[in-house]
């Protein structure tokens, strides 16, 4: 099987039906579902969305944000990073290289990459190449900060005040 072609989504309604499909609604989902409406309104082609599309249904999806150098508290040196949000792969399509696929798309830009591993996905992150950073309380609050470093790019390292 050739492996799956990722796609930026467009920024339209027939997308937000297609993210009608995917089970899990919580705030991200909420949050997407109103960028996407703000991004409609506005016209707005620069979409933060990819997805993978099995014939005509979208089984797989992610939402990548451009993060700014001076926001960079993960990676040195400071640069500008990805923030990989909400990869999810529909129960069916699960296991057939649709999360590798959308993982190793973020990583195709060669920018440091940065997730927050939800509840048992540790393994799937390690597994794509990324290491969970040491926790700071400040910085993390709460989150489960995991990062992929490209060449010559390695964790910031924080100085106890």
């Amino acid at each position: 099987m050739a492996a799956p072609t990722v796609e930026r989504l467009r920024v339209n309604y027939k997308t937000l039906e297609d993210f009608q499909n995917f089970k899990e609604v919580g705030i991200q989902e909420l949050s997407m579902k109103e960028e996407l409406e703000e991004n409609i309104i506005e016209n707005d082609s620069e979409s933060p969305f990819y997805g993978i599309y099995f014939g005509n249904k979208l089984v797989a999806r992610m939402c990548l944000y451009l993060i700014k150098q001076k926001y960079d508290h993960y990676f040195e040196p400071p640069q500008d990073y990805l923030e990989l949000w909400k990869l999810e792969v529909l129960e069916p399509y699960r296991g057939q290289g649709f999360g590798e696929a959308m993982v190793n798309h973020a990583k195709s830009f060669n920018l440091p990459v940065k997730t927050n591993a939800r509840q048992r996905s540790d393994h799937f992150w390690e597994k794509m190449g990324f290491e969970p950073v040491t926790y700071h309380p400040e910085r993390d609050r709460g989150e489960n900060p995991y990062v992929w470093f490209p060449a010559g790019v390695s964790e910031q390292t924080h100085e106890e005040d």
